[in-house]
């Protein structure tokens, strides 16, 4: 291997590892979003590099640009494409990484205007894939003077990528694993406080519930708050 790919396969592997390190951490989903791009796109060189995700929360399922590490915040703000539309719409239709060496001159991509402001000029879009092929993204990179990516580019940048998805999948895992254990949490406390209630008040356990959740609704604070109150009530007068 020349001493230039061996290089940018060195980068590459260290790319690899800080998103590695990333699948164990506690990162909040929008700050591991931008560990992403910023390092592909110190480990690449490129430009611009920008991630897309599948929003499937919507009747007709949307690919949204969730995160770049070198355009205006507000340009990323309510960005979609519909699933087979575009580049980035190709990249998941296809399942496969599509190179173009001047996007201007390509009918597929979309975002004509932004590549003239920004002189970019040639690109590189790959899957986010798991394991199972499902694809629930597409990272894009763009490059500021004609470029042909290699086989060797592209392969190492898919990688990357499918790295990239599994990281992703385990921070929604995580962050659904723990609102899950949230409303677990306040329900025991709302049962807990409307036992104290039933049991001080006389009450029956849906006059109990309406009492905790008026006193939510009145205060607009959540119902986890009340109950963690009348909670608190009862220790202190047991002691």
């Amino acid at each position: 291997m020349e001493k230039r790919d061996q290089a940018t396969y060195d980068n590459y592997i260290k790319a690899l590892m800080d998103i590695s390190r990333a699948i164990t951490s506690d990162l909040f989903l929008e700050d591991l979003l931008k560990l992403i791009v910023l390092v592909t796109a110190k480990v690449t060189g490129v430009e611009i590099c920008s991630l897309w995700l599948i929003d499937e929360n919507e009747k007709l399922p949307k690919i949204r640009l969730k995160a770049t590490q070198a355009l205006d915040p507000e340009y990323v703000k309510d960005r979609s494409l519909d699933l087979d539309e575009g580049v980035v719409g190709y990249v998941v239709t296809n399942k496969r990484p599509i190179a173009i060496n001047d996007v201007l001159r390509n009918p597929m991509f979309k975002e004509k205007e932004m590549a003239r402001k920004l002189g970019l000029v040639s690109m590189v879009g790959v899957p986010l894939k798991l394991k199972d092929e499902k694809i629930i993204g597409v990272l894009n990179c763009f490059t500021s003077a004609p470029h042909a990516f290699s086989n060797t580019e592209i392969n190492l940048l898919s990688a990357v990528a499918n790295q990239a998805a599994l990281a992703i999948l385990n921070t929604e895992l995580m962050v659904k694993t723990k609102v899950i254990q949230e409303e677990l949490e306040t329900r025991k406390m709302v049962e807990r406080a409307k036992e104290i209630l039933m049991h001080r008040r006389g009450m029956k356990g849906d006059q109990a519930f309406r009492w905790i959740q008026k006193r939510s609704m009145n205060s607009r604070k959540p119902i986890r708050h009340i109950a963690e109150a009348v909670i608190l009530a009862e220790d202190i007068a047991l002691d």
